[in-house]
């Protein structure tokens, strides 16, 4: 994709965007209270499952600065002493790295010099960012989740670095799974990528990654999708269009403002889904309450 197409894509699709005081909130605008209740009301079955990766506390090859662990008590002192003492721990994270599962904020991206909805990026500062930060989903988002699984729509075990899904194949995935995205959902695109990870090893993601083809978001914008998240980071590597690394990231949260999740555990919810023959459930992301960050590790939660 040449990048004078992507930007008249982008242009396009800002365009389209939610405007006034509902675009603060970005395409969450979509997630009404309403839609939150069918979800809850569509809940069948009572079963739950993670969609988070283990945190990953060691080197490798797609992720060099792992999250830092460690057990600060009891000391050696208090080890087999008697009366009471307590287990303590610390923990620190790289938010934005390729082997952990993580939420974007929409002050994540900049992009020709400002965030989504104008804002300019002196609105970043050390201190943390101002404006459309992580303060905006405090209270969690809770909605209908729809799972799309390319892999099994193309018959294989999982997307080879490189590939990308198009709108065409999101499509074709709801047809053969009998689903339908629709507004102020959470859609989720399983490509496979923990599946190939465990069986063949890690590897460099952030040169080799499957992901979305720009022209998807179209379909993003069509079906008015709240929130986005994928196994991988959402965009592929290397990049499709000319001069722009992450273009399904500048398309998705800076133009339209949807949330994404990354490096989303999918395989145990895919498999949920195929034993079930159901591809819907209510979805719970619950950040951390880290009023001016750009992004929060979190442990959604499918039930079905």
């Amino acid at each position: 994709m040449a990048e004078e197409a992507f930007r008249s894509l982008y242009v396009h699709l800002r365009h389209d965007a939610r405007t006034g005081e509902e675009r603060r909130r970005g395409a969450l605008a979509h997630l009404t209270p309403e839609r939150v209740a069918a979800a809850a009301a569509g809940v069948r079955h009572g079963r739950t499952v993670s969609l988070a990766a283990p945190v990953e506390t060691r080197p490798g090859p797609d992720d060099p600065q792992p999250a830092a662990y460690v057990l600060t008590a009891p000391s050696d002192q208090e080890t087999g002493a008697p009366g009471l003492h307590f287990a303590l721990d610390r923990f620190a994270m790289n938010v934005h790295g390729d082997a952990h599962t993580h939420l974007d904020a929409l002050c994540h991206v900049v992009f020709d010099g400002e965030l989504y909805g104008g804002i300019p990026e002196t609105a970043l500062r050390a201190g943390g960012a101002r404006g459309i930060t992580l303060d905006l989903v405090r209270s969690g988002i809770v909605g209908r989740g729809v799972l799309l699984d390319v892999p099994r729509l193309r018959g294989l075990p999982w997307l080879e670095p490189g590939d990308c899904v198009s709108a065409e194949d999101l499509a074709a995935a709801e047809e053969a799974q009998g689903v339908r995205t629709g507004p102020g959902d959470l859609l989720f695109v399983r490509v496979g990528h923990w599946r190939r990870r465990r069986e063949t090893g890690p590897w460099d993601v952030a040169h080799a990654r499957a992901g979305l083809h720009p022209e998807a978001v179209r379909f993003l914008a069509g079906r008015h999708v709240a929130v986005l998240g994928s196994d991988g980071n959402n965009d592929t590597a290397p990049s499709p269009v000319a001069g722009v690394a992450f273009p399904v990231h500048v398309l998705a949260m800076h133009a339209l403002g949807v949330h994404l999740l990354d490096y989303l555990d999918l395989e145990e919810l895919a498999h949920l889904c195929a034993e079930l023959g159901r591809w819907q459930f209510l979805c719970t992301v619950a950040p951390l309450r880290l009023a001016a960050a750009t992004g929060s590790p979190v442990n959604p939660i499918a039930v079905l």
